[in-house]
């Protein structure tokens, strides 16, 4: 059955978020590993609560649309998950996702990860709901990611997955499936248990997972996709070749037709010089 799958590219700083409302997306995504790219640092959960919500809050004010946030492991234990929940909804985040790794972390597609016991992340879930009830009116989404796949299999992440959503969690994000059939397995176990439950696929790049379409994970249950590191990619991938050049030639000549447009930028940022500029409002 075909259901409404939401496209939610990753924005890791306001201009960015400004191209995914300008370019007709009805959500955002703050994904951890490019966050943490962009502070120069890898994806291995070094970076704090207030720095993430600080790319957050950007990312809301500048797209005034809904956002979904990578928490990783929710900065510590139970109390701190609380916390985050917290923070994330005062910064403008509509929801967050937390994953059942042992920290330090590792990005989802790379081999040997570890998974904490079900009973603790049902306890972070948990308690994550009842702040999101506690702060939002339980408006807030909570999404539990399951590693388990590539770890256990994929019977066992069906299995944590249901627990998770026991423990109180609006979505589940299965991560690192190798293959369109584990997605659709997946999917279908999830709508026999509990048809409330909405899902989260990542359509990340040089990873586990092929590359699908948005229309297909529609059809096979999914509720949205996220790209996460897409746009620091192809953003990293220009400043690359920018770089070479002018060490090169010694000018920007060579990469100035990839470049965008001053007119562009500023219709991006919604500025006509000699024309007061309004901060966007939520």
């Amino acid at each position: 059955m075909r259901t409404k799958c939401v496209g939610l590219p990753g924005a890791f700083n306001g201009l960015v978020a400004r191209a995914v409302r300008a370019t007709g997306f009805e959500g955002a995504y703050v994904s951890g590993a490019a966050v943490s790219a962009s502070f120069g640092v890898p994806d291995v959960g070094l970076l704090t609560l207030n720095e993430f919500c600080n790319v957050i809050e950007q990312v809301a004010r500048a797209s005034g649309l809904p956002v979904i946030a990578d928490a990783d492991t929710g900065f510590g234990e139970a109390e701190m998950t609380v916390r985050t929940v917290h923070e994330y909804s005062r910064a403008g985040a509509a929801g967050f996702h937390i994953e059942d790794q042992v920290f330090p972390k590792r990005c989802g597609h790379l081999d040997g990860k570890s998974l904490v016991p079900i009973d603790h992340m049902q306890e972070k879930v948990s308690r994550s709901a009842a702040a999101r009830d506690d702060c939002s009116g339980g408006a807030f989404i909570v999404c539990a990611r399951t590693d388990a796949r590539s770890v256990e299999g994929l019977e066992p992440a069906i299995e944590r997955a249901k627990a998770y959503i026991d423990a109180g969690a609006d979505m589940i994000f299965p991560e690192g499936l190798p293959t369109e059939e584990d997605f659709h397995a997946f999917a279908d176990a999830m709508k026999a248990y509990s048809e409330r439950t909405f899902l989260l696929a990542n359509m990340t790049e040089f990873g586990k997972t092929p590359l699908i379409p948005l229309d297909r994970f529609g059809e096979l249950g999914y509720s949205c996709v996220i790209w996460p590191v897409s746009s620091l990619r192809t953003t990293m991938g220009a400043v690359t070749r920018l770089f070479e050049a002018i060490a090169r030639d010694g000018t920007v000549e060579a990469e100035l037709g990839a470049m965008q447009e001053r007119k562009d930028l500023y219709a991006l940022l919604g500025y006509e010089p000699g024309v007061e500029w309004r901060f966007p409002g939520r």
